[in-house]
C-alpha cells in the first residue's frame, strides 16, 4: 500500500505542505522511493518542508542532490528546523530526481513532479512512483505521463470533432434526439 503524506512543516511562517508519496517498507528494492511534488521551483522554499516531513519516517535529512535544469537558483545550504542541509547539484542526474541523504539511515531517490503539473497527472505520477520493486525510472514515468496527456488530450479532441459535426443524433430542430425506448412497426 502506497504512503500519501500531507504534511504540515511551517518555513519562514509560511506553513507549507510537503506533498509526498512514499513506498512502503519492504524487502522489495525499486528505482524510486516515492514522489514528491513541490509548489514551486524555489528550492529554498521548498527543501525546508520538505526535509521536515521526511524527519520522522526517514531520519534527518543531511544532504540533497538535484540536477539544476528545473531549478533556477540552487543554493549551497538550506537552513531546515535546527539544522543545514548541504545541496549539491550533478548534470548526470535525471533532472525528475532528487537524491536525498542521511548520515544515520541511508539514501533516498524521489521522482520529483513538475510544479505545474495537473492534480490528476501528479497523482498517477505519485502513485506509480510509490510502488514497491518498481523497475521504472524518473525518466520512464515521466516519459509515459507524457504519453497518456498526449492520449487524453487527442482523446478530448476526437470527441469535441465528434459532436461538431454531429455525432450526437440530431433533430432538423437542432435539439437532440432522445430514445424513447419503444420501437416504431413497419407499419406506422
Amino acid at each position: 500500500m502506497t504512503t500519501v503524506l500531507d504534511r504540515t512543516a511551517p518555513t519562514n511562517g509560511a506553513g507549507l505542505r510537503a506533498r509526498l508519496s512514499l513506498t512502503p517498507k519492504s524487502s522489495l528494492a525499486g528505482q524510486l522511493d516515492g514522489a514528491w511534488w513541490p509548489r514551486s521551483r524555489d528550492l529554498e522554499a521548498e527543501l525546508p518542508p520538505l526535509a521536515a516531513a521526511l524527519d520522522l519516517p526517514w531520519g534527518r535529512i543531511t544532504h540533497v542532490t538535484v540536477n539544476p535544469t528545473h531549478w533556477p537558483v540552487v543554493p549551497h545550504k538550506v537552513p531546515v528546523a535546527g539544522h543545514t542541509v548541504h545541496v549539491g547539484w550533478f548534470t548526470e542526474q535525471h533532472p525528475d530526481k532528487m537524491i536525498l541523504l542521511s548520515y544515520t539511515v541511508g539514501r533516498w531517490d524521489l521522482l520529483v513532479i513538475p510544479p505545474e503539473s495537473e492534480p490528476a497527472a501528479a497523482a498517477r505520477l505519485m502513485n506509480a512512483a510509490a510502488i514497491p520493486g518498481s523497475v521504472l525510472t524518473a525518466g520512464v514515468l515521466m516519459a509515459n505521463e507524457a504519453a497518456t496527456e498526449r492520449d487524453i488530450l487527442h482523446s478530448r479532441q476526437r470527441e469535441t470533432l465528434w459532436e461538431s459535426e454531429g455525432g450526437a443524433c440530431m433533430c432538423p430542430s437542432g435539439i437532440p434526439m432522445r430514445h424513447s425506448g419503444t420501437l416504431a412497426s413497419a407499419n406506422s
